[in-house]
């Protein structure tokens, strides 16, 4: 027997194993680094600005101009649309039209007291006038008066006939002699009111 073979087969299997492979030891140590987008992308070729920026938002471009036809009448309880006119009519507004009409009553009493006190002026002046007659003046002015309407009334009655005979009488004429008439009477009755007031002045 081969004293080598007897050897190797009293020997362990680790122990051979040792001697064939050296055993190696290693220590390995990881470094773990955080690295961000930013980091990676600021790392690389700078982009230009055009690509860098954000894209824009869609745009809606309107060819349509601005009107006026969709106004909000604030005065009204909802929201409601007015008339393309809104601009042209003279009273746009409720509250334009209540302050149309107060305007026009203030105005409206403005004249009424300054006609009032126009008359009121003129009663003075006639009433004035009248007093200035004496008794006999006084009378003869009634009596004259008195013989204006009574002549005129004849008179118109004449023309009246007249007219009625030879056929030409018309609703016209007859107006127009009313109208005369009527007015001369509403003369004498002022007349006489003020012959009538200033005759009791003059006894009191």
């Amino acid at each position: 027997m081969n004293l080598f073979a007897s050897q190797s087969a009293h020997r362990p299997p680790s122990a051979s194993l040792n001697r064939k492979l050296p055993i190696l030891s290693f220590n390995l140590k990881t470094n773990h680094v955080a690295v961000s987008y930013a980091d990676v992308a600021a790392s690389g070729p700078r982009q230009p600005p055009a690509e860098a920026a954000a894209p824009q938002p869609p745009e809606i471009v309107s060819n349509d101009s601005t009107s006026t036809a969709s106004l909000i009448d604030v005065d009204a309880p909802s929201v409601r649309t007015v008339n393309p006119d809104f601009f042209d009519q003279e009273v746009q507004t409720d509250t334009q039209s209540a302050r149309l009409e107060r305007e026009a009553a203030v105005e409206f009493e403005a004249k009424k007291a300054e006609a009032k006190k126009k008359a009121r002026k003129a009663d003075s002046w006639l009433t004035t006038q009248f007093s200035k007659l004496s008794d006999s003046g006084a009378g003869a002015l009634a009596l004259t008066n008195l013989a204006a309407v009574v002549g005129l009334s004849s008179f118109l009655g004449y023309k009246a006939w007249g007219l009625y005979d030879r056929g030409r009488l018309s609703w016209d004429n007859i107006g127009v002699g009313i109208g005369i008439i009527a007015g001369v009477g509403a003369l004498q009755s002022v007349v006489g009111r003020y012959l009538y007031k200033t005759k009791g002045d003059k006894s009191s």
